[in-house]
């Protein structure tokens, strides 16, 4: 017979200690328990233990110094902390100091059951399951990024992943819940920008048959959809305000309620989420709820573009014409020149461009080798000489006037690309039709 899994609590109150102790047996689990950190210690030194459950206060430190000792000698066992003098920025530091989660007493016996469950899933030693692509490449950002990920997925943090289109957030996030104890439940990404704000509520929550015209049957929300899994928010800056105040109360309440519905209802999910742009500028400005910026903006991934790292291009041509040949059913190869060509572009459609670069050389080619006239680079008119001489060179204009030339120009093309149809064009660029078509007006761009 295996082992019984094994749990450390640690809380300076014996009823808790006790309380605790009858819980986790209930659920076919062996405990220890100590009451002050440095008993804690000594437990962690003498056995190893699967999961740790400790207060925050404790009479000779607190819970956030244990989470750091462990995560110096048991970086693999999961510390999850629980108190009742819970607010923000308590849990973000406990979360950045590599804290499995954060809950608030009274603690409630299903959430109990959630968090146990959920943790002792990264003491399984389980293989960690893999994406359908993987993070690939060999340069210092990228290497970097995979350690990071590594630590987020041992972890129920919310993560915001910044990085400009096409550099892979959806990716990194589904790469974080692959790898983490909730790889078993349902991964539910869902793009901000591309829902219609009447509809918004409905989509996110659910709502009730009968709740209003059109709503025959009761529906699931994203938020349900997700449940025991991971919910991913692409683009959460273009969520209208009023949106945003409803999806603080559902991630602090961990519950929804459905449009029309009487009742809450719980849902255990854990919330990543993704932009362009610096969320702590949206804030700044006025765009973003500062109440929500703290729950979500726990810790930032950040993807830098892939211009910014030419050496990542070998693997991920290679990865890409696997994929080519895949679908194509022939053997397809580069020329070697292919890959000095590539390193000289700027990429700024990121690896999203270079996979459209490389489909339509294939497409063109008339053998089964791309060659450098295949990616037909000069007509999109971003040769690499020309991509340099419009780099920004600090003190020859504000900034603001630069970046505002580069998001008109890049309107522009886009609508080139798209022939004038604003909707593939917005597509394009990844923006919902509503903040395209507000670009277009901001700049005096028409047809």
């Amino acid at each position: 017979m295996a082992d019984r899994q094994r749990v450390l609590i640690v809380d300076d109150e014996p009823d808790i200690r006790e309380l605790l102790t009858l819980s986790l047996s209930r659920m076919d689990l062996d405990s220890d328990a100590a009451g002050t950190l440095n008993e804690a210690r000594e437990h962690i030194e003498r056995r190893s233990f699967d999961l740790c459950l400790t207060d925050m206060r404790l009479p000779d430190g607190d819970g956030i110094d244990l989470v750091r000792y462990v995560q110096k000698i048991r970086p693999e066992m999961p510390v999850a902390v629980i108190t009742a003098f819970g607010n923000v920025e308590t849990a973000v530091e406990a979360l950045k100091a590599g804290a499995y989660d954060f809950v608030s007493k009274p603690l409630k016996l299903e959430e109990l059951r959630n968090l146990v469950s959920s943790a002792l899933k990264l003491a399984t030693g389980r293989k960690d399951r893999h994406s359908r692509d993987a993070l690939l490449g060999d340069s210092e950002p990228m290497r970097r990024i995979r350690t990071m990920i590594d630590k987020l997925a041992r972890s129920q943090a919310p993560v915001y992943i910044r990085g400009e289109s096409g550099t892979g957030k959806e990716l990194a996030a589904r790469t974080i819940h692959d790898k983490s104890a909730r790889a078993d439940g349902p991964f539910v990404p869902i793009n901000c920008g591309a829902v219609p704000p009447e509809l918004m509520e409905s989509e996110f929550f659910g709502h009730a048959k009968g709740s209003f015209t059109g709503a025959t049957a009761d529906k699931a929300g994203l938020f349900q959809a997700a449940d025991g899994g991971t919910l991913f928010l692409d683009e959460i800056v273009d969520l209208p305000l009023a949106m945003q105040v409803k999806l603080l109360r559902a991630i602090q309440e961990k519950s929804v309620r459905p449009v029309g519905a009487q009742r809450e209802i719980p849902v255990n999910v854990r919330i990543l989420s993704a932009a362009r742009q610096s969320l702590l500028t949206e804030t700044e400005a006025g765009r973003f709820r500062q109440d929500l910026y703290y729950r979500i903006h726990v810790i930032e991934l950040f993807i830098p573009p892939l211009g910014q790292r030419p050496e990542d291009l070998p693997p991920l041509i290679e990865h890409l014409l696997g994929q080519l040949r895949g679908r194509l059913g022939h053997p397809l190869a580069v020329e070697e020149e292919v890959y000095r060509r590539l390193e000289d572009y700027p990429f700024p459609g990121n690896v999203r461009e270079l996979e459209n670069i490389l489909e339509r050389a294939a497409a063109l080619s008339e053998t089964s080798t791309i060659s450098v006239q295949d990616l037909d680079l000069a007509s999109r008119g971003d040769d690499a000489p020309a991509a340099r001489a419009g780099a920004y060179l600090p003190g020859e204009e504000p900034l603001s006037d630069y970046l505002e030339r580069t998001e008109k120009q890049a309107l522009v093309e886009a609508l080139e690309r798209a022939g004038h149809n604003k909707t593939a064009a917005a597509k394009l660029l990844r923006l919902s039709f509503r903040s395209f078509r507000y670009k277009l007006d901001k700049y005096g761009i028409n047809r």
